[in-house]
Parts: C-alpha cells; sequence; structure tokens
C-alpha cells in the first residue's frame, strides 16, 4: 500500500486498540505522569518550563509543574523533557527506545486543543507508541549503533501520528505530517549523560505535533521522505526493513514494553535485578565481572562517573551502589555525594564489564568473587514477563512511591475511568515542583 507514510496514515485512520495494549498503555500513562511530576524539579526541566514561560504565546496546553499555558509544541517539548529528566521512563526493547515520553507529550497537547476525550487520547496514545515501536524496528539497530537516539528519531513519526489521530487529520494530511517530521526528526546518543538526552524526547513531541498542525493548515511535504530516495531512512543508516510493519492493526508490539524499577538507564537494569540476589555486602565482595550485550557499552558503560547523572550511565557506579545499600529505585541515590562516596568509589573499582555476543539485550550475567575465595554465578533477563498483574502491582508501587499514594490512585482512577486529558492536564499542572 504506496509509500511507509500512507501506510502510517491508514493505521493512524483506522487502528483500534485490542487485547491487553490498551491496559499496558493505561499502565505507561500512570508511570508517565509519575515519572514527569516527580522530575519537574529537575534542571533541564525547570529551565526548559522558564524559557516556555519566558516566550509567551497562546495559552493551549498545559506544563507539569505550573498552571500557566503556553503553546502546544513548547508543552510538547518542555512536558517530553520534563518526563525523561529522571531517566525513569517506560522502555521497548525491541528497538531501545523510550516510547511514552516522545508520543504523550505530543498526545496530550494535541487533545487538549482538540477537545479530546478520555479514550480517544488513550487510543491515539497506543497507536502513536506502536508505530514508534516499529519505525523503530524498521530503522534498525544500525541506526542505533551508529548514534541516532531513538527515542527521539523513532518517537517524532509515533508523537506526529499520534497528535494527527486527535486532530482528526484526513489520511492524506497525516500522511503529509508525516513526511514533514521526516526532515524534523533528531536526536543524538553523544548527549547521554547529559540535559540534551531528555531534551531529545521533548524535541520528539515538539516535532511531532508541530507537523500535525502544520498539515492540518494545508502544509504541503514529501510523504516519501521516510523510505523513499534521499529520505529519512535511507540517509540515517537505517536498514529498510518493512516486515517491521508486518501485522500492524491485529498484533500489538507495544505490550512487550517495560517499565524501570530503577532510576537509571534501562541498559543497567538486568545487572541490577541480578545483583539484587547477592546477599553480601561491599566488604565481601574482592571483584564483580559483568557481561552484558556488547551494544550496551556505548549507551551506559561510563567507567568513572563524576555526577550522579552520569552515574545512570554507569555500571559500575550503579552496582557499586546497589551493594553498598544504596536503594537505586530511589531518586535521590542517584546524588553526586552518593556517586562520590569513598565505599562506592572502592567497590567501583573492583568492577569490570565486558560485551557477550551471546546475551540479549535484556540479559545480564555477573560473576562475583567473594574475599574468602567463594565465586557466585548470577543472571537475569528482564524478558522474563512476570505477568500483567505482576506488572501492574510494580508501576502502582512505584508510582506511589513517587507521588503519595493519595496522588498515585487519582491518577490511576483517571485513566480507568478515561476521564478527559484536560483532567490529566490539570493534575500535572498543580503538581508541587519540588
Amino acid at each position: 500500500m504506496g509509500n511507509l507514510a500512507e501506510r502510517l496514515a491508514a493505521f493512524a485512520a483506522a487502528g483500534t486498540p485490542q487485547g491487553d495494549a490498551a491496559e499496558v498503555m493505561r499502565l505507561s500513562l500512570l508511570d508517565w505522569a509519575a515519572v514527569g511530576i516527580a522530575g519537574a524539579g529537575e534542571p533541564v526541566a525547570r529551565i526548559l518550563r522558564d524559557q516556555a514561560l519566558l516566550d509567551g504565546g497562546a495559552g493551549q496546553a498545559a506544563l507539569i509543574g505550573t498552571r500557566a499555558r503556553v503553546p502546544a509544541r513548547a508543552a510538547a517539548l518542555v512536558n517530553g523533557a520534563t518526563s525523561h529528566a529522571l531517566d525513569y521512563d517506560d522502555t521497548h526493547f525491541g528497538y531501545i527506545g523510550h516510547p511514552s515520553v516522545a508520543v504523550v507529550p505530543a498526545a496530550l497537547a494535541a487533545a487538549e486543543l482538540a477537545g479530546a476525550g478520555g479514550a480517544e487520547f488513550q487510543a491515539a496514545c497506543l497507536l502513536g507508541a506502536e508505530a514508534t515501536v516499529r519505525v523503530g524496528l524498521w530503522l534498525g539497530r544500525g541506526h542505533y549503533q551508529t548514534g541516532f537516539h531513538q527515542t527521539a528519531t523513532a518517537g517524532a513519526f509515533g508523537a506526529a501520528l499520534a497528535a494527527s489521530r486527535l486532530l482528526r487529520l484526513e489520511p492524506a494530511q497525516t500522511a503529509m505530517a508525516l513526511g514533514l517530521v521526516a526532515t524534523r526528526a533528531s536526536g543524538l546518543k553523544s548527549q547521554f549523560g547529559t540535559m540534551g538526552k531528555p531534551m531529545n524526547a521533548g524535541i520528539a513531541a515538539q516535532n511531532g505535533i508541530e507537523a500535525a498542525l502544520l498539515a492540518r493548515r494545508g502544509f504541503v511535504s514529501n510523504p516519501a521522505a521516510l523510505d523513499g530516495p534521499q529520505g529519512f531512512g535511507p540517509t540515517h543508516h537505517g536498514a529498510g526493513d518493512l516486515s517491521a510493519f508486518d501485522g500492524m492493526g491485529e498484533a500489538w508490539l507495544f505490550v512487550g514494553v517495560r517499565h524501570k524499577f530503577h532510576a537509571c538507564c534501562h541498559g543497567l537494569h538486568a545487572a541490577l535485578e541480578a545483583v539484587a540476589g547477592l546477599g553480601a555486602g561491599p566488604d565481601e565482595v574482592a571483584a564483580i565481572s559483568v557481561r552484558t550485550h556488547p551494544r550496551w557499552l556505548s549507551v551506559c558503560d561510563i567507567a568513572a562517573p563524576t555526577t550522579g547523572l552520569e552515574a545512570k550511565f554507569s555500571y559500575r557506579t550503579a552496582l557499586a551502589m546497589a551493594v553498598a545499600g544504596h536503594d537505586t529505585a530511589r531518586l535521590r541515590s542517584f546524588s553526586d555525594a552518593v556517586c562520590a562516596a569513598p565505599e562506592v568509589v572502592a567497590l567501583r573499582d573492583r568492577i569490570t564489564v565486558a560485551g557477550d555476543d551471546s546475551l540479549s539485550e535484556m540479559q545480564a550475567r555477573l560473576t562475583v568473587t567473594l574475599a574468602g575465595g567463594e565465586v557466585r554465578e548470577l543472571r537475569h533477563d528482564l524478558d522474563a514477563d512476570p505477568g500483567l498483574a505482576v506488572r501492574s502491582a510494580r508501576v502502582r508501587a512505584k508510582a506511589e512511591s513517587l507521588l503519595g499514594r493519595e496522588q498515585a490512585e487519582r491518577i490511576r482512577d483517571m485513566l480507568r475511568d478515561a476521564a478527559p486529558p484536560a483532567a490529566l492536564a490539570a493534575e500535572l499542572a498543580a503538581a508541587p515542583v519540588a
């Protein structure tokens, strides 16, 4: 069916959530709201929020952490960056990206503009997230390994699709929006460990809704700019694997999303889950050898971080923190002070990390040598799905730890009852900034 933009536009128009996909999306929406509110006090969030308020403009959409309203594209930028500021949001390992932080902020701003209902908003979020995963798979590992940040690049297309659905664009207009966002989608892994990484998510959301708004006004682009000659895929090291779109609209790849239960890069989580079973303190550990998929070595293997933010991308420091008794699920654990603590640094220097092609991107294997000479082997696989009930319980517990039980339950109830997006936006705006 036509080019890729036309195929995605048809999905945006006719896609209908099925099975567990809608419930998984509600979990991700709760998770997104929780980490967004919790991240509103982060420096990147404050800087971008202050800039948006200084710029001013039409009061179209809400910002997390302030009752002031700003243009929709500004809200998408700020809320996208804010919700990714803690690097505590959901991840899909199929394409190694964070779908919600790119898609949901664009969808929420579009829903406010359009006066959309709750069910319509949630469906658009799911369609945008699904499109993000599939575009990410179409681009492939080479795109990511070259240095492009899939959260931002693939995410921009999902954001545009979700916004187009909520703004009720015709398929031809949606194709124009997708063609236009192809010339805007951007984001580099070189920003990891800096404020530039969460801003990448905001840029994706902003690019998506801006393209949809322009297409609604009649803006003309080249819909073949995704996969045609000199299109986004061919010029950005894309694999061009069209099988990524097989079954789109029938099978929902988004259900494979994973939620974070450690406040750091998801590439570290399998190792952190494994070391949780060690049962030994830092003085008892002589050495730890970590084996992980080689691709993570270019993402989260900062050997000697000097800041709490860098520690979120360091196997050695995050594992040393965990063994030393710092709860890696708690935001305050990833501070400059903990990163520089003598017991953490001493243990960090006894940890080595190496790539292992026999492991998947969701697996880790640790060999721990204790001071007395005993050797222990620890493993974990994030792909071992514990089931929707367990996932739901853990996401709810995480939201409560970040927001408190009352607010977490209020947001969960809004999502369960498909409350209007305006109500969710008001809840985010009223949240106090720490």
